[in-house]
């Protein structure tokens, strides 16, 4: 069974808890992206994730002005960390019961991203 880090995305796009929220969606537009990793703040800091999700129910649906607003507060913070050594069926179980659509992938370090996307392209778990 494949494991995390062998669909993972390694080319990570992150992005300061201080950016603007219009700072977020230019950079995941530019980049064709749902999501960002957020950078701790520190070394005893956890990771955060902003999605397009983020930005439509917090942001635009409130009628806010996304240059108004950081990223720090419409992130999830700690999110969901995936292990890179946990099977590609882990890591669907971990999704499906937290309704995750994507995760960062860490071992002491970011070392990836790992999406539905890249469970679906990367993997034939139905073959056994």
């Amino acid at each position: 069974m494949q494991t995390a880090k062998e669909i993972m995305t390694a080319s990570v796009v992150t992005i300061q808890a201080s950016a603007s929220v219009a700072e977020a969606v230019q950079v995941m537009r530019e980049k064709h992206l749902r999501g960002l990793m957020v950078e701790p703040s520190g070394d005893d800091d956890a990771y955060g994730i902003v999605t397009n999700s983020d930005v439509v129910y917090k942001i635009a649906a409130s009628g806010k002005n996304p240059e108004n607003v950081t990223i720090g507060e419409i992130m999830t913070k700690p999110c969901i960390e995936v292990d890179p050594e946990m099977t590609v069926q882990e890591v669907c179980q971990i999704f499906a019961q937290n309704h995750l659509h994507r995760a960062p992938v860490v071992k002491d370090k970011l070392l990836g991203v790992i999406t539905i996307t890249d469970i679906l392209r990367r993997t034939m778990w139905w073959q056994g």
